[in-house]
Formats: structure tokens, C-alpha cells, sequence
């Protein structure tokens, strides 16, 4: 009886400890999970502290390059504040690239120039710009005298004639 009792409680061992051999294997597979998790998350959190720190620096000042004035000085058109000779952040920025009309960024603080901005376009611009320029004349619309002679008048007459409008005191229609 006491074999048998020894080799139950080997089973009774033998049993428990695949239960709890099972519940350690699911521990550890959930524990890589939660791990890997973490490493996402706390990639996310340092790419928020990025953005926020981004989103917390003042504001730049926008200008336009007048002209280069020397190896790291450049003469530059601030709207509505005037024209001022500023300096280079020269690890970013290349006096190359610096050509009369380019669009820049100042520091607020120090009116460093930091960055080259993209040239400004009116998104309603660019949709009105033509592509290929019609080769059609007033001769060819048919019937529709009077409209062209109100087109005439109201888009031609003050782009080839601004005289008339100042001379009569009229404000030219938009």
C-alpha cells in the first residue's frame, strides 16, 4: 500500500507539475508579448515628446531673400516689418541655395536664418492657371455681341486702360 501510495503521489506531482509547467510557458509567452508592447508604446511616447517639443518652439519669423551680402549675411524682406541683414544657421542652411525671391524661416529670438521654406502657391491660383492658352477669338463666338462687349468692358478696359477709371474717380471693378 505504501508503493501505491508513493506512486499516486508521483502522478499527483507529475500531473501538478505539467499544470504548472504549462501556466509558466503561457507566462513567459505572455510576458514577450507585454514586452514587445512596452517597445511600441514607448517608441509612440518618444515620437509625441518629439512632435510636442516640435509644436512647443516659437514660431519663425517668414521672409524673403533680397540679396546675399557676403559669405554668411543675407539681406532680408520681412512683411510687414522692413529689410534686415541676418545671419546663417550655417549647419543647416547652404548660401548656395540662398538665390533673390526664396522664401526662409528666422528665429523669432535671434532672426537666424534656419530653414528654406517652399515657394508660396495659392491653391485657388494653381486652379486657375491655364495650361494651354485657347486659341479661340472674340470673332468666333456667334450671337453673343452684347456679352462680349460686357467682357470687354469689364476685364480688358481696366487691365489696358486704368486711366479712364482714375480719371472719372471710378474704382476699377475687381
Amino acid at each position: 500500500e505504501a508503493k501505491s501510495n508513493t506512486s499516486s503521489m508521483a502522478r499527483y506531482y507529475a500531473s501538478k507539475i505539467g499544470e504548472l509547467s504549462g501556466t509558466v510557458q503561457e507566462r513567459v509567452a505572455d510576458l514577450q508579448r507585454l514586452k514587445a508592447r512596452r517597445n511600441e508604446l514607448n517608441a509612440k511616447v518618444r515620437m509625441l515628446r518629439e512632435e510636442l517639443h516640435h509644436l512647443q518652439e516659437p514660431g519663425s519669423y517668414v521672409g524673403e531673400v533680397v540679396k546675399q551680402m557676403g559669405q554668411n549675411k543675407v539681406l532680408v524682406k520681412i512683411h510687414p516689418e522692413g529689410k534686415y541683414v541676418v545671419d546663417l544657421d550655417q549647419s543647416q542652411i547652404d548660401i548656395k541655395d540662398l538665390v533673390p525671391n526664396t522664401r526662409v524661416a528666422l528665429r523669432n529670438d535671434s532672426y537666424t536664418l534656419h530653414k528654406i521654406l517652399p515657394t508660396k502657391v495659392d491653391p485657388l491660383v494653381s486652379l486657375m492657371k491655364v495650361e494651354a492658352v485657347p486659341d479661340s477669338t472674340y470673332d468666333m463666338i456667334g450671337g453673343l455681341e452684347k456679352q462680349v462687349m460686357e467682357i470687354k468692358e469689364v476685364i480688358e478696359l481696366p487691365i489696358k486702360h486704368p486711366e479712364l477709371f482714375e480719371s472719372l474717380g471710378v474704382a476699377q471693378p475687381k
